[in-house]
């Protein structure tokens, strides 16, 4: 572990230190003990020369006086000189002890932090694998559930199917009733037949609420195995995250869509269109830019897209950052760009198709390692009185939610700003029209920036999907579209 390779790299390092400074004391030893040795022989060796020269000429007891007395003043100096060696050795000596005990006691700390931080990743590394054991147990029960309500799904398909049988020899039998009078036989069957299509009926009211359990429970699993995702990410991959999405996650197949207040969308008597679904129950049924008139609207150009069996209506396309999104209020209400490539449908013509009836909002991304995932949301758009408040309930997705729920977001530009927090502009510091709360950086409006291959981007600049709990996601392309929650539509 790095715990314990750095505690065995702090300990090397210390005993080199004491290593080099017991060298040293011990080569000051050696010098003392040889300057101890040498100076007495010195001393003795002079003091004989001196008494060899004065000897014919002095008397003998001023040639001993003199000769004692330079003795005792070599001795003298040299014991001097021994003695501030000795007393700098000592001081020195001192000092370095001071500093091997300092670094003692740094090197045990040290090593205790590091031993607490190696005793931390264990209990990190345990963790991780209990959540990944208990993430396989959950994609198990998913995968159960599955079968299970594909098993179901079929039973009350094949169900349908029989009470449709029933039901129509009941009809060709109450045709009959209507022309002649039904004997007491035919009466008792017609009642038999009404029990039974009554009790297929609970039957199918019984299945119909089973898979709807099922449906929940299918959905609780799933955000579970998101939360748990987005922990692993988190210790996985907490430095390489910035820039693209964990996994790729492959568009779903087409779910019908849960109608909130079910209302439909009506179609004008005089031919006009009001959104792409109606063009596509129509019959015209391949992508591209159509014309369409909302109710209560002039006529305008959208581009549709087809997928999930039906058209959806286009309100956002991001794709390549060909197109300046720093626009103004102006422009954001009325629309810009290029329907076949990047644009804005505008807020007026979105509010147009949306007060018609109830609609689903589906918000797709990429990042830069071309992973995709989606969010889809009911939702409620207010008009230009409102400043086009936007208020959302999620309704399903692959990645985690980033934008409020049950909360009333104003639109606003960089010169329209409704909300300014803490004197801080979000549209001129994020760049782009957007519906923020909090400045929040999610903004699928603002500057296109492509990733650098060193270091980290500026945060406040690029397409990023942030959700209040987790990560920055740096995304390539965006799509927004719409379509009515009309079950019908998916028929």
């Amino acid at each position: 572990t790095q715990g314990s390779h750095k505690a065995k790299t702090v300990s090397r390092k210390s005993l080199c230190i004491l290593n080099n400074q017991r060298v040293s004391g011990a080569e000051n030893m050696k010098i003392i003990l040889v300057f101890l040795f040498i100076a007495p022989l010195a001393l003795s060796a002079r003091a004989e020369k001196d008494y060899s020269s004065f000897d014919s000429s002095t008397p003998a007891e001023t040639k001993s006086r003199f000769a004692m007395l330079d003795d005792v003043r070599i001795l003298a100096n040299g014991l001097l000189q021994l003695g501030h060696g000795l007393k700098d050795f000592v001081h020195k000596t001192k000092g370095q002890m001071n500093d091997i005990f300092q670094k003692l006691y740094i090197f045990d700390r040290s090593f205790y932090e590091l031993s607490l931080q190696t005793s931390e990743i264990k209990e990190e590394e345990e963790q991780l694998r209990q959540t990944t054991a208990r993430l396989q147990i959950n994609n198990e029960e998913i995968k159960n559930l599955s079968q299970e309500m594909n098993s179901k799904i079929e039973d009350l398909i094949q169900n349908k199917i029989q009470l449709q049988e029933k039901v129509w020899g009941l009809e060709d039998k109450v045709t009959k009733l209507a022309i002649i009078q039904p004997s007491v036989q035919e009466t008792k069957e017609i009642s038999s037949l009404k029990a039974f299509v009554e009790q297929q009926d609970n039957h199918i009211k019984q299945l119909l609420k089973i898979v709807e359990d099922q449906h929940v429970q299918l959905n609780r699993q799933h955000n579970q195995i998101m939360e748990l995702e987005d922990k692993l990410n988190h210790i996985e991959l907490q430095e390489l995250a910035e820039n693209s999405f964990t996994e790729e996650h492959t568009e779903p197949e087409a779910v019908p869509f849960p109608v909130r207040n079910a209302t439909a969308v009506t179609y004008r008597s005089d031919g006009a269109t009001p959104d792409c679904t109606a063009l596509y129950n129509s019959g015209m049924q391949s992508s591209g830019v159509y014309t369409i008139k909302p109710n209560g609207s002039e006529a305008f150009d959208v581009y549709c897209e087809t997928k999930f069996g039906s058209s959806w209506t286009v309100i956002q396309n991001r794709v390549d950052g060909s197109l300046d999104f720093n626009q103004t209020w102006e422009a954001y209400a009325n629309g810009f760009g290029d329907l076949n490539e990047e644009f804005w449908l505008g807020l007026n013509k979105t509010y147009s198709i949306t007060k018609q009836g109830d609609y689903i909002l589906r918000i797709e991304l990429q990042d830069w390692k071309d992973n995709k995932r989606y969010v889809e949301y009911t939702f409620s758009l207010g008009g230009p009185e409102t400043g086009y408040a936007l208020q959302l309930s999620r309704i399903s997705g692959s990645i985690p939610n980033a934008l409020p729920e049950q909360t009333e977001l104003r639109f606003s530009t960089a010169d329209h700003d409704v909300d300014i927090v803490n004197d801080f502009n979000c549209p001129e510091n994020y760049l782009g029209g957007w519906w923020h709360s909090e400045c929040e950086e999610t903004n699928l409006n603002g500057k296109y920036v492509a990733p650098r291959s060193k270091g980290r981007l500026d945060r406040r600049k690029g397409l990023y999907w942030k959700p209040k709990k987790g990560r920055y996601y740096l995304l390539k392309s965006t799509k927004i579209m719409l379509h009515p929650t009309d079950l019908k539509s998916f028929d």
